[in-house]
């Protein structure tokens, strides 16, 4: 795909434009198949580590879809402050896995449900808030570090899924690779070598052709499905609240971890156009952010925060239209409500959606190396800050268990590397002297090194 000299990529649909309605919806579908095994195996995972029965594990999956597609289209379309306008897709991050399991099997769901509570909107609201007043701090060399390590950071997962999912019998089976080489090889031609429609739903492609090839291998269970109930609404306080001091001060943490996600995610969403969000665009979508978190806790759904594999569809096929995404909430939303949509959604093998996730990582990670070519001077200064930042955000991914030692917050906040990747870019760009830092060397207005498309204004 080719780019201007301002750094903007060829978009088939800019931001307000808005594609005809049958390749909208099509177009919103496969953010929704990209997304939706992610965001439902954060359930699946804690729900199985706490012991919840069949039913209770439907529910959890039913709320996080609701309220992964009511905040979605919230961040289309925004509700008074609360939104950014921009075509992002929520949905709950494994930033929180380990948190709510521990916490789960520790001192009960109601602790995990209390905690988001209190924290979700506390956290990111007054982030959302005070944004402007921060906002020098995030210049573009802090955010496209945070978008590059996302992506990296997501690449595991990816393959994960690719080999059939952590704990699966069948691990690393060959006709898992191969479902998840033939989804990557479909999309990757279709992209590269096609035009129009074809290219645009590349993705959706791609996973259609290995769900179809899973379903004659006899890889899909379709027993779900005539289970499952064909509506169900959801329950306030279905799991109880309790206030535990530890699970407040983690989760308050970790609302930290979603906070500069969602900054370098929206970074790497607007990057499409060879921009930074704005102090509007940043504040409405951290706003959504936590107070959607919150009011899900209430219902019994684990927090919600930006899909970075679905900015990884924004760049990959130039579909910018935030349209396009509030179909895709809304097609979240229904199957949030319709546990036998979700249901039948939920028996594509996680190898099918593997290959698309390794695609949208890598192309996050790409989005976010974009930032850094095009706004910031790789001198020696800079070089240090991303060799060291990624080095150490890096580093904790790959050996977790080199802080072991640690006490258990300690552990649960240096342990995820988009924090130790962010705050070591903060601190080191903050306090080394040079252009991009809020406190020394700023440069003036309209020099080549001015990044107020990323820090000001938001103009390319």
């Amino acid at each position: 795909m080719s780019t201007d000299a301002d750094g903007e990529i060829e978009l088939e649909y800019e931001l307000d434009d808005r594609p005809p309605w049958p390749k909208s919806i099509l177009l919103g579908v496969q953010h929704v198949a990209v997304m939706i095994v992610p965001a439902t195996a954060v359930a699946f995972i804690v729900a199985g580590a706490v012991g919840l029965g069949a039913a209770d594990t439907a529910y959890v999956v039913q709320m996080v879809l609701l309220f992964s597609g009511l905040a979605t289209v919230v961040q289309a379309y925004t509700v008074g402050p609360i939104g950014a306008r921009l075509p992002i897709v929520m949905g709950t991050s494994f930033t929180f896995v380990g948190a709510a399991t521990s916490i789960g099997v520790d001192y009960g769901l109601g602790a995990v449900f209390g905690a988001i509570l209190v924290t979700g909107f506390v956290v990111e609201g007054v982030i959302g808030w005070q944004f402007d007043r921060i906002r020098p701090f995030f210049p573009p060399l802090v955010t496209g570090l945070v978008v590059i390590v996302i992506g990296l950071y997501l690449v595991p997962v990816g393959v994960d899924y690719a080999a059939g999912g952590v704990g699966a019998a069948d691990y690393g089976a060959v006709h898992n690779i191969g479902l998840a080489l033939l989804v990557l090889s479909v999309a990757v031609v279709l992209n590269l070598f096609t035009t129009g429609v074809a290219r645009l739903l590349s993705v959706l492609a791609g996973i259609g052709v290995g769900y179809v090839a899973a379903v004659a291998l006899g890889l899909v269970d379709f027993g779900p499905v005539a289970s499952a109930a064909p509506f169900a609404v959801p329950r306030p306080g279905a799991f109880g609240f309790e206030f535990e001091p530890v699970a407040v001060v983690t989760f308050a943490f970790l609302f930290l971890v979603s906070a500069m996600e969602t900054v370098g995610d929206m970074s790497g969403v607007t990057a499409a156009e060879g921009r930074n969000p704005t102090g509007e665009e940043f504040r409405g979508g951290l706003f959504t952010d936590g107070l959607l978190s919150s009011i899900g806790a209430a219902f019994g759904a684990f927090p919600v925060t930006s899909f970075s594999q679905n900015v990884g569809i924004v760049n990959f096929t130039g579909v910018m239209s935030r349209h396009v995404v509030g179909v895709a909430g809304v097609v979240l939303t229904v199957l949030g409500l319709s546990p036998k949509v979700g249901a039948a959604v939920a028996t594509i093998p996680s190898a099918v959606f593997g290959g698309a996730v390794v695609l949208m990582a890598g192309m996050v990670a790409a989005s976010g190396a974009r930032l850094l070519f095009l706004h910031v001077d790789l001198d020696r200064r800079n070089m240090v800050v991303v060799a060291v930042a990624l080095g150490l955000g890096l580093g904790v991914a790959a050996r977790p268990e080199a802080l072991q030692e640690l006490p258990r917050a300690a552990r649960t906040f240096f342990g995820e590397p988009v924090i130790v990747t962010a705050l070591t870019a903060l601190l080191l760009n903050t306090f080394a002297p040079g252009e991009q830092s809020p406190l020394f060397d700023a440069p003036a207005a309209g020099t080549p090194a001015d990044a107020r498309s990323l820090t000001e204004s938001g103009e390319d």
